[in-house]
């Protein structure tokens, strides 16, 4: 067997592992820049050794691959070493200990706490609907709750005199979470009024409910959001930039992470330290702003 370029190999996940043509286009691609790096190293490509190959991924990283396309080329690399140690070419595989790049976790996008404030006073609460859709703004806002967990949201599961809901959230995991004055006020506004989109139709528990009193969905809530982020000039937002923002403006506050966790619902507090990541970005931009030696 030849070494001088990947076809063998790559003829042998044709026939042998009955690989896809995409598949294969994408391995050729991230074996063409191994036999590219080891040219550059003055080697064979069969001669390259362990250290070689964990320079090659900072190689990959040079030439601008993102952490995930640095991976995948790896995935091509460890096989075809494999492959060559199967056919009794290496006595040694050199990519044994070979480390992938962690991709690097994208932040959230959330809101400042000013265009919060613009959002939330797009609704026209003269109208029933507007009322309504300033009420759910309000308590997304206030609860930092999921679209689906909004939605599902039945009258019962309120207490407004202590200024609480319980939310039934991913795996079936009940939750308390707290809600603020100005979302119980808005609420019990909206309360006043909601029996007139109810009358005269199906009766629903659904605290939310359309026009025609029916329970509004997570994709109409999600139409309802995007067109009030257009509309108050901030953007297309998704009902998810209203949760980060509420974790993100509490933690730039001074709430502890466990209690965001809490309030998130989130099983891993790891999944809610993506937040910190936020605030320590913040401040590193406010440091350079404001400090005369940054």
């Amino acid at each position: 067997m030849t070494t001088s370029n990947p076809e063998g190999f790559l003829s042998y996940l044709r026939v042998e592992r009955g690989l896809s043509a995409n598949t294969l286009t994408a391995y050729r691609i991230d074996l063409t820049k191994l036999w590219d790096f080891a040219a550059k190293c003055g080697k064979e490509v069969q001669a390259l050794q362990a250290s070689d190959l964990s320079l090659f991924a900072g190689y990959l990283r040079q030439r601008g691959l993102a952490a995930k396309s640095v991976a995948r080329a790896l995935v091509a690399v460890r096989g075809f070493y494999r492959y060559l140690l199967q056919d009794g070419h290496l006595e040694v595989d050199p990519t044994a200990n070979l480390e992938s790049p962690k991709p690097w976790q994208s932040l959230p996008h959330f809101l400042t706490s000013e265009e919060v404030e613009r959002l939330l006073a797009t609704p026209d609460s003269s109208t029933q609907l507007g009322l309504r859709d300033k009420a759910m703004l309000e308590v997304l806002y206030a609860t930092g709750l999921r679209a689906s967990e909004l939605v599902r949201l039945n009258a019962g599961d309120l207490n407004l005199d202590l200024g609480f809901l319980t939310v039934l959230g991913k795996g079936d995991k009940e939750r308390v979470v707290p809600l603020g004055r100005t979302a119980v006020d808005w609420t019990r506004k909206y309360l006043a009024i909601r029996s007139q989109l109810t009358q005269d139709r199906k009766a629903t528990n659904s605290l939310f409910v359309t026009d025609m009193g029916t329970p509004l969905t997570r994709q109409q809530f999600w139409r309802i959001i995007v067109s009030y982020g257009e509309k108050g000039g901030i953007g297309h937002i998704s009902p998810h930039v209203l949760r980060h923002s509420f974790a993100t403006h509490l933690l730039e506050n001074g709430a502890d992470l466990r209690s965001v966790q809490m309030m998130l619902g989130h099983s891993d507090i790891s999944t809610t330290q993506i937040y910190t990541h936020i605030t320590n970005e913040r401040l590193r931009e406010m440091y350079k702003k404001f400090h005369p030696r940054a």
